[in-house]
């Protein structure tokens, strides 16, 4: 045990001088949690697996504090004092204490960073999200309701041309967003450049004749940093402004490259996929993080928006509660999680503007006039993976917010009819939703989306049936 990382009851911790985290945490058959615990704080903040021999008073002040266990959860809550970060709103950083060498360590058997707080003077040194779904809101002139949007479909393998065929499609359906689908890039099928210039023929195209603007994502992940800025230099000189956001893959590309398109484009929307997050988030997984942690530090790195899972609505693995709950850490400016409240705001708690914005905000009412430069500004959830019109009103019920972005892939493109009368169909999925009219009525009237409901119905039904005919039969 490295004692002199445990100091349980200390309320210092409390006084905005350190971030907060609770792990859970499991070491070898026979060792107490308040030994691992130690371990883990060292690892992820001054020390090593041994006391070390050179350390100094100031140093040591720098230690992480253990402040409360509860053995019979195996939990563990830290506080990192946040002058040992970089002090340049690294986020990297902060994640290579909090989840990185402890995660490797022979010693643990289970690490999992459950949840994390930061102080309004740790926000202060943080870029937080500029380009908002506001921002997007006004450019399409939708005030109110979800923003609806696709993945092109098959993900790879289409030409430029063909691609911007199925944009166009979408958007003259009566769609709103399309991003490209995170693993395309500049394939020799589908060059970079080439296919930016079709998107915005189509979108045009689509433009003239709906009389409704449009929104691109383009994935701007890259061999390095240089080759990312090209491309985001590329868009800008041939997409309107207002018109494009820039897909980062936040994982596998890194933080240090969402935070670099943060700092050179803070005026267009950074759109933050997360590829690859459920080999730390999953809930059977006992080494990471989960998915509430993920997306508040996609929101002190400053992206726009980050997926947050479809509440099992769709085909991602994810609870609904962890899914809600990061929907919330993404758009509030209050929001509880399992362990920590966050205000996301660099004044104090007991400050009254603050309350009363809080007051306003759990009454769904705009807090605009207390000031967007006093506070972390929202992120939007992004809404993926295996919706269909046929599921829209009951993500809708279970989220209890519109603001989000919904892009359905197969949802959209698997329509009979096509992409064009998918995306109708998924508008009039929402009409129903917000009429209070049961989905089957109103597509009596509605042959786009009564087609839909037949073919995605079915789908579900052939899915169930054979899911019975893997199952052992009984003898």
């Amino acid at each position: 045990m490295q004692a002199q990382y445990i100091q349980l009851g200390n309320q210092m911790v409390f006084n905005g001088q350190y971030l907060l985290a609770v792990y859970r945490i499991r070491g070898k058959e026979g060792v107490a949690l308040d030994d691992i615990a130690s371990e883990v704080a060292a690892e992820s903040s001054t020390g090593s697996n041994v006391k070390i021999g050179s350390s100094t008073n100031f140093s040591e002040s720098m230690n992480a504090v253990i402040y409360r266990i509860d053995e019979s959860k195996n939990l563990a809550w830290i506080a990192y004092p946040w002058r040992i970060f970089d002090s340049g709103g690294n986020v990297q950083n902060i994640i290579t204490f909090l989840a990185g060498n402890v995660l490797g360590m022979s010693s643990v058997k289970e690490c999992k960073l459950l949840d994390v707080y930061f102080p309004p003077q740790m926000l202060v040194h943080y870029d937080g999200p500029s380009y908002t779904i506001d921002n997007m809101r006004e450019y399409l002139q939708i005030p109110k309701r979800p923003i609806f949007g696709t993945i092109i479909k098959p993900k790879i393998g289409l030409t430029s041309s063909e691609y911007a065929e199925l944009c166009y499609d979408f958007w003259s359906g009566g769609g709103d967003f399309i991003k490209n689908d995170e693993p395309q890039a500049d394939q020799d099928f589908a060059p970079f450049e080439r296919m930016v210039q079709d998107v915005r023929y189509a979108m045009d195209r689509a433009e003239q004749e709906t009389g409704r603007t449009k929104v691109h994502s383009f994935n701007i992940s890259a061999v390095d940093f240089d080759t990312m800025l090209k491309r985001a230099n590329l868009i800008q000189s041939i997409m309107k402004p207002g018109s494009y956001a820039f897909l980062v893959d936040g994982i596998t590309a890194g933080w240090t490259a969402v935070q670099t398109i943060r700092r050179h484009y803070p005026n267009v929307f950074l759109h933050f996929h997360r590829a690859g997050h459920g080999a730390f988030t999953r809930e059977e997984n006992p080494i990471g993080f989960t998915v509430p942690v993920l997306t508040k530090f996609a929101r002190l790195a400053g992206a726009s928006g980050i997926h947050t899972g479809t509440a099992a609505v769709g085909k991602m693995a994810g609870s609904p509660k962890e899914d809600i709950m990061a929907a919330r850490q993404a758009l509030n400016l209050y929001a509880e999680g399992d362990f920590f409240k966050q205000i996301w705001s660099e004044i104090p708690e007991k400050d009254e503007d603050l309350r009363l914005a809080i007051e306003k905000e759990a009454k769904g009412e705009s807090y605009k006039d207390f000031g967007y430069w006093r506070i972390t500004k929202k992120m939007c959830p992004i809404i993926s993976g295996g919706l269909n019109p046929t599921l829209i009103g009951k993500f809708l019920d279970i989220i209890g917010t519109q603001d989000f972005i919904t892009t359905m892939g197969g949802g959209v493109h698997s329509h009979p009819m096509g992409t064009k009368v998918g995306a109708t169909a998924v508008l009039q999925a929402y009409e129903a939703w917000e009429k209070k009219i049961p989905l089957d009525e109103y597509a009596k009237e509605k042959e786009e989306l009564r087609v839909a409901i037949e073919f995605f119905g079915k789908k579900k039904s052939e899915s169930v049936s054979e899911a019975d005919e893997d199952k052992p039969m009984d003898k």
